[in-house]
């Protein structure tokens, strides 16, 4: 791909980052690939707007907008999509930051609509100058999401570390978005990522994925994404009723977004219920869960496990999960080192 063509904009939507935006933006002004970097300070209560304006490196590169109204991720990306030019589009959280070199190993073929990296996520307590963080060298080893692939992809698993598909932070081409009207749901504060790589892939996105890493992910107990709301399942779990609705998906994409919708609805009835036991009791909980068989099953199943593990760690015979200094999203092998 040609130097004129890999031009990216960088965007991050950010909320009360003024401790971590620095580096965000530093990273991304770090590679020459990148034309803007476009930060939507998404109605802070703290000074995140001046903190990125003065992390601007003097190339002219920088474009720091806000919102006086907190409207979530998918506004503030839809309007910095809406607010700049270049042909590709990269997300970054404000709490992230790329390694090194991650565009030019992406740009090194034009074979794709969506194109993502593997992804290293870092404890928070351990993250030092994430400025001289080196990913280990990775073989490529590319492969094509089918939508299969990718929806199952993103149903997770009790007691497995979580590793869904949709926190991929792909380069995104805008032709493509533009030729398929494709922005990011608003409704969704949750799966918004999930949701727009879900529907391009449907609308057929050559969605290219390569084990070598280029995004670091800082893990923080506190972060916003850990945060998500109740009606925010139910919203994405809806947001899966919407894509089943697209003729041209076959009969198998289908079955996968349905399993990926149960799932999700699932889990949205567990924590409905005890939302409505902690406010009105466990009459009205009980009333609830017994209101369908597709609300009871999970609430009990849901209930009971999360009793079993309180039990057994109580009695000290549930495994210890320690959370690893570093992992990374998708196993990867080791790059054969020319001597």
């Amino acid at each position: 791909m040609s130097s004129t063509m890999s031009r990216v904009c960088v965007i991050i939507a950010a909320r009360n980052a003024a401790r971590t935006i620095p580096a965000a933006i530093a990273s991304a002004l770090r590679e020459p690939e990148v034309a803007e970097v476009v930060v939507v300070d998404d109605a802070s209560t703290d000074d995140t707007a001046e903190v990125a304006r003065a992390a601007d490196d003097g190339s002219d590169r920088l474009k720091v907008m806000r919102l006086d109204v907190n409207r979530g991720p998918s506004f503030a990306r839809n309007a910095a999509i809406a607010g700049s030019s270049a042909p590709f589009i990269s997300i970054l959280d404000a709490d992230d930051f790329f390694l090194e070199g991650r565009f030019r190993r992406l740009f090194a073929s034009a074979d794709w609509d969506f194109a993502a990296d593997n992804i290293m996520l870092i404890r928070d307590d351990t993250a030092t100058d994430v400025s001289k963080v080196v990913a280990p060298p990775f073989s490529a080893d590319p492969e094509f999401l089918d939508f299969e692939r990718f929806v199952e992809g993103n149903i997770s698993r009790r007691r497995v570390q979580r590793g869904e598909l949709g926190f991929l932070k792909p380069v995104i081409s805008r032709a493509f978005l533009d030729r398929h009207g494709l922005r990011y749901d608003e409704k969704l504060r949750l799966g918004e990522d999930y949701e727009l790589y879900a529907r391009a892939v449907a609308c057929g996105a050559r969605f290219k994925v390569i084990r070598s890493c280029g995004y670091g992910a800082i893990v923080r107990a506190d972060s916003l994404s850990g945060r998500h709301k109740t009606q925010d399942l139910k919203r994405l779990a809806d947001a899966d009723l919407a894509l089943l609705a697209i003729d041209s998906l076959p009969e198998t994409s289908k079955a996968a977004l349905r399993k990926h919708e149960r799932h999700v609805r699932d889990k949205y009835r567990l924590r409905n219920f005890l939302d409505v036991k902690a406010e009105r009791g466990l009459a009205s909980a009980a009333a609830y869960a017994l209101a369908s068989q597709s609300n009871l099953l999970p609430i009990v199943l849901g209930v009971a496990a999360d009793k079993f593990e309180a039990l057994f760690r109580q009695a000290g015979l549930a495994p210890k999960r320690p959370v690893p200094p570093m992992r990374f999203l998708m196993a990867a092998n080791a790059q054969a080192v020319e001597k």
